[in-house]
Parts: structure tokens; C-alpha cells; sequence
């Protein structure tokens, strides 16, 4: 009875996973296709050959994951590129606290309180000082020497959680979100993703199309079947 979990947080919660869940790993399938189409070295000669000599044709599976390096680098890079929710979503503290000189209030705590916390992801997702080349795509920022992946604390394409309490909770779908991402690598088995005829990748435009959430611009591509 005493903690934040309630009947109306598990209605809320679900209906998250469902609603929001769905547009933002849609959005990030449509940059990831989009990013494929636009850098065919990256989509046949990286991607699509680790899937083949790892997974061969079979259906992919989560495990598969962890011996698939760059396939993982790139699903990472093009979440921290695509940056689909720059703002995450209005945080609000569970306490009164002091964070680097400012008063922060609790709104369950205060009734007249109505102020939000909003992380400025793309500060982290693109800045200058986490990544070696920011606003390009490089699958190689998740790699090391050795072509391993490598996690980076400046990954938060998930949000931040309650990171004023440096607690490890962040978008209640994450596990979820990472899953969907990897098992749709089965589309890159089974097909080549280019633009359309009269139409190059340079053609190819990555300005966001600004919503509730980053989507590509409008565009059209080119699905053919490798089977």
C-alpha cells in the first residue's frame, strides 16, 4: 500500500509497452532500413555477411545476439543516430532534492508543485564530447580494436530513468524494445533494401521528420528478395 506500485500503474504500464512501445521500435525499424538502403556497404558487406556465416537460414533467436558484434553495433547506432525521442518524456522526482545547486521539489509532496524533469537526450546521443564523429553513422563507435561490441555509458536511447537517485531504471520496455530490434535482423536475411530506381543513396534524406517522435522524412524504398 506504501509503494509507487498500484493497479493504476500496472493499467498505465501495459498500455505503455502497447502503445508507445510500438511507435518508437516501428520508428527505429523504418531509420534502420532507411540507414541499410543508404549505405549498401555497411547493409551487404558488414551485416548481412556476419548473419549469414553466424546464422546461416535459420530464423534468428535473442542469443544469437552476442555473436553478432557489428549487427549489434549497428541496431545501437542507428538508435543513438535516429534519436527518436530527444526529450524523452516529462520525469518528475519521487523526493525533495538537491541536484547541483537546484532545489528540486516532489510533486506528490508538494501540492502546488507542478514542475517536470526533461532529459535532453540528444545532448548525450549526439555530443561532441562522447562520440568521435556524432552526426555520422559509424557502427564503429560500439566497437573495439578487436570488432567487439563494446557498451558506451553514453547510450541512452532508452531515457534515463530516475537518474537523480542513480537508481538503474530507465523505459519500462527496454528489454522488450531490444529483443524486437534484433529479431527483425531476419528482414536482412531475406531481403536487399535499396532506393528506388531513379533514385540514389545520396538521394537519400536523413532530416527527421518532427512529431511525438523523430520519424524519417517521407520516403520510398526498394525490397528484393534474396530467397
Amino acid at each position: 500500500m506504501d509503494s509507487f506500485y498500484h493497479d493504476d500503474n500496472l493499467v498505465f504500464s501495459v498500455g505503455n509497452l502497447f502503445g508507445p512501445g510500438n511507435d518508437t521500435t516501428g520508428t527505429t525499424l523504418r531509420w534502420g532500413l532507411l540507414l541499410m538502403a543508404k549505405y549498401p556497404h555497411i547493409q551487404a558487406d558488414r551485416v548481412r555477411e556476419e548473419i549469414s556465416r553466424v546464422i546461416g537460414s535459420r530464423q534468428p533467436l535473442a542469443e544469437d545476439r552476442k555473436n553478432l558484434p557489428y549487427t549489434d553495433a549497428v541496431i545501437h547506432e542507428t538508435q543513438r543516430l535516429a534519436n527518436i525521442a530527444p526529450m524523452s518524456i516529462p520525469h518528475t522526482t519521487s523526493r525533495d532534492v538537491t541536484f547541483q545547486g537546484y532545489f528540486i521539489k516532489c510533486p506528490m509532496l508538494h501540492s502546488h508543485c507542478r514542475g517536470h524533469l526533461i532529459p535532453l537526450l540528444t545532448s548525450v546521443l549526439q555530443g561532441n564530447s562522447e562520440w568521435e564523429s556524432p552526426h555520422t553513422f559509424n557502427p564503429t563507435h560500439f566497437l573495439d580494436e578487436n570488432g567487439g561490441f563494446v557498451k558506451r555509458d553514453a547510450f541512452m536511447a532508452f531515457s534515463l530513468g530516475y537518474f537523480l537517485f542513480l537508481w538503474s531504471l530507465a523505459c519500462l520496455g527496454e528489454g522488450l524494445g531490444r529483443m524486437e530490434l534484433f529479431l527483425f535482423t531476419s528482414l536482412l536475411q531475406r531481403f536487399s533494401f535499396s532506393p528506388p530506381p531513379g533514385v540514389t543513396e545520396d538521394d537519400l534524406d536523413l532530416t527527421p521528420s518532427v512529431g511525438f517522435t523523430l520519424n524519417p522524412s517521407p520516403h520510398q524504398l526498394c525490397a528484393v528478395s534474396r530467397v
